[in-house]
């Protein structure tokens, strides 16, 4: 404050001071003198906040920057299940550094002896500079492909982005090693050299003119002390291993590579080292000093001592390599921990490694001494051993039975990525699977889910998804791909399912290397196989453990006519039990049909066998909606009176409470009762209206809880006829479980089963699968089963699966699997495999897709070709390609033949290939002819044939004998043999003749004109001195001598003639075949050799176009081009030669040879692939449509395509670009499109407006234009078969009266596709407006993108899109 003067010269200040704010009033000396306290402010301000410490630092820091915290108004609770699009990432105010170069500037290394003489004008020496790209220098960088690029926004970072890269997958073979990581002169010792020894450095950086001179370098001596095992010589080689120098290069470069300096070891440290060509392991001491001095060398040389023993072999000194040198052996006692084992070196090319070392369990918490996550119960031994692999950051594979534990190892890793301050991903099979896990894990871990319709928490470090998300996410490069450290693969024997198992294979494919890979799957018999094929595919060991063992084993049984008769105890089959429930089967069935043959159908369990085929077909009938209470019936003939039916109905109720009688007076229950099909399952609930199995307290709990679950329903919906009768059924303790229940109620009946209050549960197959809740006994309706197709037995992995679900661990000491046996018991082989057989392999069901393969065309960092190299399909092709190689190179070092021609130039060669395609045009030829009805006629008995010869260097002329019978198809053939002694056996059929047409027929019979071939005339019809029977009473092949040449009578299928001769001779059919007369063979012989004098080897052949009337154009071009090639080889030089049977083998073995060089490099290639022509095939299709163009760069329509996950891409795309929605209002459109998604094949006819209707026929026709179009480029698609799997054109009326707004239980009454297939449909059709959305921005179509946007705001609301109970709470 300013002075104040007052009188007689009194001057003073008025203030404020301390936190209080007290005024102060301050006199001032009567002049002014300066005063430095003047420049301070009047006002003293009190502090605002608290004294700032290292404390209050820290504790804001942490408050600021370490604890973020979301918004409480955007993700509360009331607002679970909306799509955020909330741009969290950049709200976050991170700083984003620039994109990075694409090349630098780096130092080009060269050795001394390289280095240009003229340096800089000091004479320094310094190093040229070269241009290179960032990525090369980059660790890592080629494996993670989108390392340079910067982060994309927020929106993208989970999901991903269909202009991103997707991330490098792991294991490819050209994966970067640290050789090319690093610069050339890291990788040599002369830079280090001179760094020790002192002297000039280089001072111009790259790129620049001039740098900054520091001085010398300043010398610095030291030393390494190496101890190292070497193989043992022989006495002999001892002064060669004395004179052993080791470049300094190759030492520096070794020692780089390994990142470490070895270790030094104590003086009497022994080792022990296998050694090649089979040698034994030796004990050996090895000392060697390096030093480095000012005046090393170039080369240093290393000092060996070594002790041998005197038993030693010797040995090659060339097998000392550089490598045995500097190779250590740093396993120690953990390699016995991994399980090693003697023969872990016959194994060491094996990628799945087999567990099931004790001593991990034994010393689990010595090695694992901090777990990441700590257990109230003792761990198995397999859980023990997964947990310590993922401590070392191995993959693991954990095969074990339902209700083992495995999900103990996916708890733990989520653990250790918390741990590690990164990210684990949890992927299943279903969708209920997904949502159960995130309740699970919510109160353990920082847990966030990703599926179609929901996105919750995605910034969690542990994600849980399906299979398909994490697909997506690969292929459109989300940047959350760089945190994950763990994908767990839940359920890995999914992989067999025909539809989606290709994904699972697509996303192991696609995994980048940092990401390790846990699978959890049910015992299998190729886990050892799978878990090879993933470790080769990434290039990355994989342990592979689990147990047999059940936490609780099972015993099975069958009832029948209210009795249980145990099978089954564990593994043991029992068959007493079996025969004595078959006994009872027979005693009832002998009584019955004594005294009951007028009873009806009803009166007893007595049925007839026709009536299990009526009982099948019967649950394959149209769909009825399972709102209400329906009769079951079931047909006996053709009567179905009103009286059949109501006994049926009471004889099954009476056989459901015989059974849940016998279950509750033994404390079996709760039960799961597995019903394979919807209908079977209501009727089965329904037929139990007198049953009540809870209590009062019982009724209570279930009532509060269905009120709660069901409270945020709206009215209308709560009434619906389903939710009121699955709440009457809920509260007498029987439940139903199916995929037509509405999702809450699914979801009511998980929960409450898993609380203990339901007693008895219907279910199909999908409950096994989907949701972890045991039981005490599990019985089955049949062991038959719809597979789509048609009725088939059980699978042990399905019966299997389902059995798991039997025993409550830690509450049952044995759980019960009971079989149901109405009117018959199954028989012991096949109740046996059912029991204890083996379960399913994993098969490889990989496919190719269009989306797939533009996916890949849209980036380099895999081709299609390589994704194909490595599925599991073709696993053991690409796994025997080192051995093939291996061959190859052998072949291809064998030295050639060469032919040595008497005339000059060979031309053998050129024969040899035309003799190989004359045939193959004869062979055509014949094969036409003996196709046609005229050849059949000429095939008479006494016709002369050329036949094939197996061993014989020509082949043979013969006469037919007997014409195909009733009951014999084949031709019995008499045939002259010159090539065997007389009266010897046969020869060897492997025999075969080494070159076919190649010399061995005579120009008469191959090249004789047209004008000189005669036509004889003289037919000659068998003749016998009696009628014959037809029998052959000679055993075939017959041999036999006549006339001085051996026959044989054989018998010879149509495709084993060469020639149909132009005559015929007498032969005496009953003679030869019935009385095996020499008379009637001699006269036969002797008619064959008469045609053969007059020189030529064979009688001429009947024309085929003249004699045979063959009209066929392919025909006549194949025997014109046949006669070309006849009249080449006639004028060809080689005939007539001395050597030219002898040139005709060395010829043939060439082109053997050439023929398996040229297999093996066709067996090594891209196009022995076994989906290779369907990928061909699709690519035309790609480029028809305009997907891609000829150089195979995807276009605006193929970036399109691969937004389409949800519906058929190739049809998603065609409707867009035909603008077929343009002229459709939202619901309209949104109607249409459910087509895409419905996936039920029977369902009633929808009843459309014309508008709607016309439509359709347009998208329809589309289909078939599609499908005609893929028919066209050899894909093996049916047009009709196509629109049938992707169109269903069901539910339009449905959606389109729900995008209107009609409640949903007028929605209902519109079909007769259950509840909750309606609800499935509809959810999923949000998720293609949200694709066509993305589709809409891509094309820039603004107009279509606000018409999906509408269409999905009018679909999503009220029951269909309720909160999932797991997610939410109860």
């Amino acid at each position: 404050m300013d002075r104040i003067e007052a009188a007689n010269d009194v001057a003073f200040r008025i203030g404020f001071s301390g936190h209080s704010g007290h005024l102060r009033l301050e006199p001032l000396p009567p002049v002014e003198r300066l005063d430095p306290l003047k420049s301070l402010p009047d006002f003293v301000i009190p502090s605002a906040f608290e004294p700032v410490t290292r404390e209050s630092i820290k504790k804001y820091m942490e408050k600021e920057y370490l604890s973020p915290e979301l918004d409480r108004d955007e993700f509360s609770p009331e607002k679970v299940g909306r799509i955020w699009d909330s741009d969290w990432f950049e709200r976050a105010k991170v700083h984003l550094e620039p994109t990075m170069p694409r090349s630098t500037i780096v130092p080009q290394w060269e050795l001394p002896y390289r280095r240009s003489k003229k340096g800089n004008a000091q004479g320094i020496w310094e190093p040229s500079s070269v241009e290179v790209d960032v990525s090369e220098l980059m660790e890592g960088a080629q494996d993670c492909g989108t390392l340079p690029r910067m982060p994309s926004s927020g929106k993208d970072f989970v999901r991903g982005s269909i202009s991103n890269r997707p991330f490098r997958p792991g294991g490819l073979d050209d994966s970067q090693s640290s050789e090319r990581v690093l610069p050339e002169g890291a990788l040599n010792g002369e830079w280090i050299r001179e760094i020790l020894e002192g002297g000039p450095a280089q001072i111009v950086p790259p790129g620049f003119k001039q740098g900054l001179d520091l001085g010398d370098l300043k010398e610095y001596p030291c030393s390494w002390k190496i101890s190292e095992c070497k193989n043992v010589f022989s006495e002999s080689c001892k002064e060669k291993v004395k004179g052993l120098s080791v470049q300094f290069d190759d030492l520096f470069k070794k020692a780089w590579e390994e990142d470490t300096i070895e270790v030094t070891h104590e003086d009497d440290a022994t080792f022990e080292a296998p050694f090649p060509d089979g040698a034994d392991v030796l004990k050996t001491k090895v000392e060697e000093e390096v030093y480095f001095s000012e005046a090393t060398s170039d080369t240093l040389e290393i000092k060996v001592e070594m002790d041998f023993d005197a038993t030693s072999s010797a040995m090659d000194s060339k097998s000392f390599g550089l490598d045995q040198l500097l190779s250590t052996d740093t396993g120690g006692s953990m390699s016995k921990i991994d399980g090693a084992s003697d023969n872990s070196q016959l194994q060491k090319d094996a990628w799945a490694v087999k567990g099931g070392s004790e001593d991990i369990a034994d010393r689990f918490h010595d090695l694992v001494p901090d777990m990441a996550l700590d257990f109230p119960f003792e761990l198995d031994t397999f859980q023990k051993e997964a947990i310590y692999y993922l401590e070392k950051g191995e993959s693991v594979f954990v095969a074990a039975h339902t209700s083992a534990g495995k999900t103990v190892v996916a708890e733990y890793a989520f653990a250790l990525a918390s741990k590690h301050c990164t990210r684990a991903v949890y992927t299943a099979p279903i969708k209920t699977i997904s949502n159960q896990k995130f309740r699970d894990f919510c109160g353990k871990f920082d847990v966030g889910l990703l599926t179609g319709d929901v996105s919750l928490r995605p910034e969690a470090s542990c994600l849980i998804m399906t299979t398909e998300i994490l697909r997506s996410m690969l292929y459109r490069g989300a940047d959350i791909i760089r945190d994950i450290e763990w994908v767990i693969f839940d359920e890995v024997h999914y992989v067999n399912d025909v539809e989606r198992g290709v994904v699972w294979e697509e996303v192991i494919i696609m995994l980048p290397r940092h990401v390790n890979i846990i699978l959890l799957s049910a015992t299998v018999p190729n886990t050892i196989e799978f878990a090879d094929w993933i470790g080769r595919t990434k290039q990355k060991k994989i342990r592979v453990t689990g147990t047999t063992k059940r936490p609780v084993p099972l015993e099975h049984c069958l009832f029948y006519s209210g009795q249980l008769y145990k099978v089954c105890d564990g593994e043991d089959f029992l068959p007493q039990g079996l025969k004595t429930a078959k006994d009872v089967h027979k005693k009832k069935n002998l009584s019955a049909s004594g005294g009951a043959s007028g009873r009806h159908l009803g009166t007893g369990p007595s049925h007839g066998s026709a009536q299990v085929q009526q009982r099948e077909n019967a649950t394959r009938v149209k769909l009825q909606k399972p709102s209400g209470s329906q009769n079951f019936s079931i047909s006996q003939g053709s009567s179905g009176t009103s009286q059949n039916n109501s006994g049926s109905k009471r004889w099954e109720a009476s056989l459901w409470l015989s059974l849940i009688s016998k279950l509750s007076k033994n404390s079996l229950l709760p039960v799961v009762i597995f019903c394979f099909s919807k209908n079977r399952c209501d009727k089965s609930a329904d037929n139990l209206p007198g049953t009540d199995l809870t209590s009062s307290s019982e009724k209570s709990a279930i009532r509060i809880f269905c009120d709660k679950a069901f409270s945020r329903l709206k009215g209308s919906d709560r009434n619906l006829p389903q939710v009121v009768r699955v709440q009457n059924l809920l509260r007498k303790g029987i439940g139903v479980h199916h995929a037509g229940l509405l999702p809450i109620v699914k979801e009511v009946v998980e929960m409450l089963f898993c609380r203990g209050v339901i007693k008895v549960l219907f279910s199909t197959e999908t409950f096994a699968m989907g949701v972890n809740a045991p039981a005490r006994t599990v019985v089955f309706d049949s062991l038959r089963k719809f597979d789509g197709k048609g009725f088939r037995q059980l699978l042990p992995g399905e019966y299997t699966q389902m059995a798991g679900r039997a025993g409550r661990r830690g509450l049952d000491k044995i759980g019960t699997v009971i079989v149901m046996c109405r009117d018959e018991i199954p028989d012991e082989r096949d109740l046996k495999h059912v029991i204890v057989g083996s379960a399913t392999r994993l098969e490889s069901q990989f496919r190719l897709t269009f989306i797939m393969i533009l996916h890949l065309l849209r980036v380099e960092e895999l081709k299609v070709e390589d994704m194909l190299k490595r599925s599991f399909a073709e696993f053991h092709a690409q796994k025997k390609l080192p051995e093939k190689q291996r061959l190859l190179m052998l072949k291809l070092a064998q030295p050639t033949k060469q032919i040595e021609c008497i005339q000059g130039e060979p031309a053998i060669e050129e024969y040899y290939e035309m003799s190989m395609e004359a045939e193959e045009h004869r062979d055509f030829i014949f094969e036409k002819v003996m196709q046609s009805p005229t050849a059949q006629q000429f095939l008479s008995p006494g016709r002369v044939v050329v036949v094939k010869s197996e061993s014989a260097q020509g082949h043979l002329l013969g006469v037919v004998v007997k014409t195909p019978s009733a009951s014999s198809k084949q031709y019995i053939v008499l045939a002259l043999r010159h090539d065997l002694p007389l009266l010897t056996q046969s020869a060897s059929a492997n025999d075969k003749s080494e070159v076919k047409g190649a010399g061995n027929f005579p120009q008469g019979y191959f090249i004789a004109p047209k004008s000189k071939r005669g036509f004889d005339d003289e037919y000659f019809s068998s003749a016998s001195s009696r009628k014959g029977t037809g029998a052959i009473n000679i055993k075939l092949p017959h041999r036999g001598s006549a006339a001085g040449v051996n026959y044989e009578v054989i018998a010879i299928e149509p495709k084993d003639f060469l020639s149909i001769c132009n005559c015929k001779i007498k032969v005496d059919q009953v003679r030869l075949l019935e009385d095996d007369n020499s008379t009637a063979y001699s006269r036969t012989v002797q008619q064959l050799l008469d045609l053969k004098s007059g020189g030529n080897k064979y009688p001429a052949a009947l024309d085929p176009i003249k004699d045979l009337k063959l009209k066929d154009i392919a025909v006549l071009d194949a025997y014109k081009r046949w006669n070309i090639l006849l009249q080449k080889m006639s004028e060809n030089k080689c005939n007539g030669c001395v050597k030219f049977q002898e040139h005709v083998l060395l010829v043939k073995e060439i082109f053997k040879h050439r023929e398996e060089v040229n297999a093996l490099k066709y067996q090594m290639s891209d196009e022995a692939l076994q989906q290779m022509p369907d990928f061909q095939g699709r690519i035309d299709v790609l480029k028809e449509i305009g997907c891609i163009d000829s150089d195979l760069v995807v276009q605006m329509k193929g970036r399109v395509a691969c937004e389409m996950n949800s519906g058929e891409e190739l049809l998603c795309t065609e409707c867009l670009f035909e603008n077929q929605l343009d002229d459709l209002e939202p619901e309209e459109a949104v109607a249409l499109m459910s087509a895409f998604v419905f996936q039920q094949k029977n369902a009633s006819e929808p009843s459309l407006t014309p508008k709607l209707a016309k439509a359709r026929k347009r998208l329809y026709d589309t289909a078939i234009r599609l499908g005609e179009l893929q028919a066209y480029f050899k894909l093996q698609i049916a047009p009709d078969e196509y629109v049938q799997d992707n169109l269903k054109f069901g539910m339009m009326e449905v959606v389109y009266e729900w995008a209107k707004g009609t409640p949903f239980a007028d929605i209902c009454e519109l079909t007769d596709v259950p509840e909750g297939l309606i609800v499935r449909t509809i959810v999923r059709l949000d998720e293609i407006c949200r694709e066509f959305r993305n589709a809409a921005a891509i094309m820039g179509n603004s107009t279509l993108y606000k018409k999906m946007e509408t269409a999905s705001n009018a679909i999503k609301r009220d029951i269909v899109f309720a909160a999932s109970l797991y997610i939410t709470g109860v």
